[in-house]
């Protein structure tokens, strides 16, 4: 446990809740109550808000814990990607108009995973709603990505055929969710922190050709992301945002350079490794609440 835990308070009931936003359908949880500081939980993939239910009501006593579904994921609309060509731009476009529905004028946003990219396109586009950022397992560091994943993402992006394609669509099968995605990064003395509970819901959405095809679309785009890595940290440099890192050390794709990473612009930022993989809020949720609960207590208000 980290030294001088926070007092444990009350959790406040969590909300399922829906919002029209450009014309499609955001589904959200949201808990707390709405005159507390607000923090907007962004989810990775394949994955969708179902991922923070454990943290939403650690953090609900004290503050107001929205996390949306992306336009595609979970219970939000699912356009066919037939018709709408799924990127980070989109979805991002999509949570800023996401908050702007919800009246969340000043927020401080938790990224993880697909949760950069979205997160600092939102930030980038309204820097003055941004109070902090809680950075877990999200790159916006070139070293952050193993070599693998680095060759994978490229290459994804470079060649569109169809056994690319295909090989890229085996990270959304049965096999690839539960054990790509999660357990590979979990030593087997430690399987039991992950309930299967998440797998088995992300794979829910994952059940058809189109619902696939989505998730395949935004792995093609992820080069978007690297491309804007610079910017991004330039970005940093100038605002200096308060920030925490709380990074799953275990993680075999969002690797620990990449937490370090965030050092250099961001000297300031409070960084605590985790003994987790790259779902440390489904392994540590308590543990992640509590440092999340030192670092709000410190922003300026």
């Amino acid at each position: 446990t980290p030294a001088a835990a926070p007092e444990a308070v009350w959790p406040e009931k969590t909300f399922y809740r829906t919002v029209e936003v450009r014309g499609r359908k955001i589904f959200y949880r949201e808990a707390g109550r709405p005159d507390r500081p607000a923090l907007l939980l962004l989810h990775g993939f394949p994955s969708s808000s179902h991922e923070y239910r454990e943290l939403l009501s650690l953090l609900s006593g004290r503050y107001r814990v929205v996390a949306p579904d992306y336009l595609g994921s979970g219970y939000s609309d699912r356009p066919s990607p037939s018709e709408v060509t799924y990127t980070f731009d989109l979805l991002a476009e999509h949570i800023t108009g996401f908050t702007e529905a919800l009246g969340l004028t000043r927020y401080v946003i938790y990224m993880h995973d697909f949760g950069g990219p979205v997160g600092l396109r939102v930030a980038l586009a309204h820097p003055e709603r941004l109070r902090g950022l809680i950075v877990q397992n999200a790159n916006a560091y070139v070293e952050g990505l193993s070599e693998a994943l680095r060759v994978g993402i490229r290459h994804a992006h470079e060649d569109r055929s169809p056994a690319s394609t295909a090989a890229v669509a085996q990270l959304v099968s049965a096999e690839g969710v539960k054990q790509e995605q999660y357990l590979r990064h979990v030593p087997v003395a430690h399987r039991d922190r992950v309930s299967p509970d998440a797998w088995t819901h992300d794979l829910a959405f994952l059940a058809t050709p189109e619902e696939r095809a989505i998730q395949v679309q935004l792995i093609q785009d992820y080069q978007t992301n690297v491309d804007r890595y610079p910017s991004w940290q330039a970005f940093l440099r100038a605002r200096k945002p308060p920030a925490l890192i709380v990074w799953g050390r275990n993680d075999a794709d969002f690797i620990s350079a990449g937490a370090k990473a965030y050092l250099r612009d961001l000297p300031d930022a409070e960084l605590h490794w985790l003994d987790a993989g790259h779902f440390a809020v489904e392994e540590r949720p308590v543990e992640i609440a509590q440092h999340i609960t030192r670092f709000m207590e410190r922003l300026p208000r």
